[in-house]
């Protein structure tokens, strides 16, 4: 599996059989990716799904289905492309990949800010893109992208989450608004189990 980090919470993945396009959204480098089988939006906030972009993103990729969890499929309704929405137990097909659907919320943000549904994708057994939630699998994955700065996290909670998901790699995401990735990363990686943590720069790919 081919893993690349388009910014953000943005991924591209190349399963080998299909190429999955995960969460492009306003922190996110992604108009040039072509050839896509499939985008997955986890839920609808801006920096995870940007309205404006999306369309030209899908004209040119013309044979790419469109996922979305069940709050944000409501404003996908305008574009071309048929939305298949997504919720906790789905399982999708996509060219040859899996897609396990795991999670349901967003993680509480603070106070009274109202929550929405979130999607977390599971491909293939092997890599799971949580969206914003710290939902653990019923079983063991290799690859675990991991949030690393929110509002609505802490950095102890990322690291006790990469415990609990327990995965070969895990890949540090969610990091758009930060001025130092590079030092949440790191920050992670000291408390992780050693080699666990794979920072990927933007633009930067890597087979795992």
């Amino acid at each position: 599996m081919k893993l690349t980090h388009l910014g953000h919470a943005c991924l591209l993945v190349d399963s080998g059989d299909a190429r999955l396009l995960i969460d492009p959204g306003v922190l996110s480098s992604f108009a040039d990716v072509r050839d896509l089988d499939a985008i997955l939006i986890t839920h609808q906030h801006a920096d995870h799904v940007d309205l404006g972009r999306l369309a030209e993103l899908l004209e040119a990729n013309p044979r790419a289905a469109l996922v979305a969890d069940r709050d944000t499929a409501p404003a996908l309704t305008g574009l071309t492309r048929p939305v298949v929405v997504a919720g906790p137990g789905d399982r999708l097909e996509l060219a040859g990949a899996v897609v396990e659907v795991l999670g349901g919320l967003h993680a509480a943000v603070f106070g009274d800010v109202p929550g929405c549904t979130n999607a977390a994708y599971l491909i293939d057994g092997a890599l799971l893109h949580p969206g914003d939630s710290f939902v653990v699998p019923d079983s063991p994955v290799e690859v675990l992208a991991v949030p690393i700065d929110a509002p609505w996290l802490k950095l102890s909670e990322a690291v006790d989450y990469v415990r609990a998901v327990a995965p070969r790699v895990a890949v540090p995401i969610h990091e758009g608004e930060t001025t130092d990735p590079g030092k949440l990363a790191g920050m992670l990686e000291a408390f992780s189990d050693e080699g666990v943590v794979r920072r990927l720069a933007v633009g930067e790919a890597v087979a795992l």
